[in-house]
C-alpha cells in the first residue's frame, strides 16, 4: 500500500482523535494510526470508566442521607458487577460514536503500531501481522503517558494493580492501599472508599497533589479523613511482602517502622511521557525523558513532525488539553496560524467533594512577587442551593492581583466544581477583574453565586456570612 496523506497521527488518544476529526473537517487527507482502541487511556481505561465508577461512589453516600429529605431505606443492595456492566456499556458507546465520527469525516484508521521513519513516512506494523509503509507531508506524534513504576522491593507481585487494573475488578476487595498521593491516587481512594471499600493511602511526600493550592488540598484531605480515608504522608515503602490475607507493606514513618496489612494495592504514583516505537534521535526530535519538546504551534523541531498530548512537554496529562493541542497543530498543518496557551488550563479531581482549580495557587502568586495580592473566599455551607441539597461542604477561593484586582487564580472545592471552574477559566484567560466578575448578575438559586461572592470578597465584601 502507497497512500499519501496529509496527515498521519500516530496514537489516536484524545490529541490524536481531536487532531484527526480537526483535520478532516478542513478537508486534508488524514489517516490515524492505533494498535489499540480509539480514545487512548482517557476513554478506555481512565477519564470515563473513571467517572462512571465516581458517579456510583457520590450515589453511595448520597444515599446514606437520603432520610433527611423523606426517603427511607429499611433495605438496600449494591451490585458491583451491575456497575461494572454499566461502565462497559458508557465506554462501549463513546467509543463507537469515535470511530463513526472517523468514518464520517473520511479518515483512515490503521490498526497497528505506527513509526515515523522520517518526516514523510510511517511504517505500521499491523495488529493482523503484517506491515504497511504511508507517506505523508506532515506526522503528529500523540503517544500518550505510561504508569511510573518505583522501584519499591516487591512493587512486581503478582496482582498489584494500576488504575487500570483497579478499574476493571470485577469483585470489590475488603481492604485497599493506595500508593501515591496525587490526582490518581486521590480519585481511586475516593471511589473505592465510597463503595465501602476500607482505604489507605500511604504517600512518601509530605503533602498531596503538589501543583494545587494547599489550603484547599488541606481542606479536601480533612472532608476525606471525616469521610473513613486512612491518610499516611511522609510514609516512603521499604517493602511490599505477598501473605495469605493479602499484601504486607513495610513503611517507615516519623514514628518509625509500621506494617500496613491490606487485600489489595493499588499503585498511583504519576505518569510519564510515553514515545511509543518512535526513535526520536534518529529523526533529529528534541526531547528528554520528560516529554517531547514543542513551540505554541506544537511543532517539535523537525519540520512537518509535530507533537500534543501527554508526550510533550511542558506536561499536563489533561485530556482536555491535549484535545486543544491536536486542534492546534492540526490548524497549523492547515495554514491556518494559532497557538496553544497553558496560562489557563483547569483541572479537575473527581474526589467527594471536587477540587477544581485554574491559575495561580497562592504560593504560586507569592513566589512569583505579584504586587497587592488579595483572595476572596466564600464557604458552600452559606449557599442556598448547597443547602437544598444537602451538599454543603468546600469554599471557592479567588485569587487577584495587582492595582485592577485582576483574577489570577480561581479554585473551588465543592459539589460540582468541574463544572463551575469554568467561569474562573474564562476570567484568567482573559483578564477578568473582580469587580468585574462581582458585577455580574448571578441566577439565584445556583451554586454558581458561590463564585460571585468570592469575588464579592476582594473588593466590597461577601453578602451572605455572619458578621463577626
Amino acid at each position: 500500500m502507497n497512500e499519501n496523506y496529509r496527515i498521519v497521527i500516530i496514537g489516536g488518544g484524545p490529541g490524536g482523535y481531536l487532531a484527526a476529526l480537526r483535520a478532516g473537517y478542513l478537508g486534508l487527507k488524514t489517516a490515524v494510526v492505533e494498535k489499540d482502541t480509539l480514545g487512548g487511556v482517557c476513554l478506555n481505561h481512565g477519564c470515563i470508566p473513571t467517572k462512571v465508577l465516581s458517579h456510583a461512589a457520590a450515589m453511595n453516600r448520597r444515599l446514606q442521607t437520603a432520610g433527611d429529605f423523606g426517603f427511607i431505606f429499611k433495605d438496600y443492595e449494591f451490585n458491583y458487577s451491575r456497575l461494572q456492566i454499566k461502565k462497559k456499556e458508557v465506554v462501549s458507546e463513546l467509543v463507537g460514536h469515535i470511530y463513526e465520527m472517523m468514518k464520517s469525516g473520511a479518515i483512515d484508521v490503521y490498526n497497528g503500531a505506527g513509526k515515523a521513519e522520517d518526516p514523510n513516512n510511517v511504517k505500521i506494523a499491523l495488529n493482523d501481522g503484517s506491515e504497511v509503509k504511508i507517506k505523508t507531508e506532515n506526522i503528529i506524534l500523540a503517544t500518550g503517558s505510561d504508569e511510573v513504576i518505583p522501584p519499591t522491593p516487591g512493587i512486581d507481585l503478582p496482582g498489584i494493580m494500576t488504575s487500570k487494573e483497579a478499574l476493571a475488578l470485577e469483585e470489590l476487595p475488603a481492604s485497599m492501599a493506595v500508593i501515591g498521593g496525587g490526582v490518581i491516587a486521590l480519585e481511586m481512594a475516593s471511589i473505592f472508599m465510597g463503595l465501602g471499600v476500607k482505604v489507605t493511602i500511604v504517600h512518601r511526600s509530605e503533602r498531596l497533589l503538589r501543583r494545587m493550592d494547599f489550603e484547599m488540598v488541606r481542606r479536601l484531605s480533612t472532608y476525606l479523613r471525616k469521610s473513613g480515608l486512612e491518610i499516611m504522608m511522609n510514609s516512603p515503602i521499604r517493602l511490599i511482602e505477598k501473605v495469605d490475607t493479602g499484601y504486607k507493606l513495610t513503611v517507615d514513618t516519623k514514628k518509625g517502622e509500621e506494617i500496613v496489612e491490606t487485600e489489595s494495592v493499588l499503585l498511583a504514583v504519576g505518569r510519564k511521557p510515553a514515545f511509543g516505537d518512535q526513535d526520536l534521535e534518529a529523526l533529529g526530535v528534541e526531547f528528554e525523558a520528560n516529554g517531547i519538546r514543542v513551540n505554541s504551534k506544537m511543532q517539535t523541531t523537525v519540520p512537518g513532525i509535530y507533537a500534543v498530548g501527554d508526550a510533550t512537554y511542558p506536561n499536563y496529562y489533561l485530556a482536555h488539553t491535549a484535545y486543544h493541542q491536536g486542534i492546534v497543530a492540526a490548524e497549523n498543518i492547515a495554514g491556518i496560524e494559532v497557538h496553544f496557551d497553558g496560562s489557563a488550563v483547569p483541572s479537575c479531581i473527581f474526589t467527594d467533594p471536587e477540587l477544581s482549580s485554574v491559575g495561580l495557587s497562592e504560593e504560586e502568586a507569592k513566589e512569583k512577587g505579584l504586587d497587592n495580592i488579595k483572595i476572596g473566599k466564600f464557604p458552600f455551607s452559606a449557599n442556598g442551593k448547597a443547602a437544598t441539597q444537602g451538599e454543603s461542604e468546600g469554599t471557592v477561593k479567588i485569587i487577584s492581583s495587582g492595582k485592577d484586582e485582576k483574577i489570577v487564580g480561581v479554585h473551588i472545592l465543592g459539589p460540582h466544581s468541574s463544572d463551575l471552574i469554568q467561569e474562573g477559566t474564562l476570567a484568567v484567560a482573559k483578564g477578568v477583574t473582580a469587580g468585574e466578575l462581582a458585577e455580574l448578575i448571578h441566577p439565584h438559586p445556583t451554586l454558581n453565586e458561590s463564585v460571585w461572592e468570592a469575588a464579592m470578597g476582594i473588593n466590597k465584601a461577601v453578602i451572605h456570612v455572619t458578621r463577626r
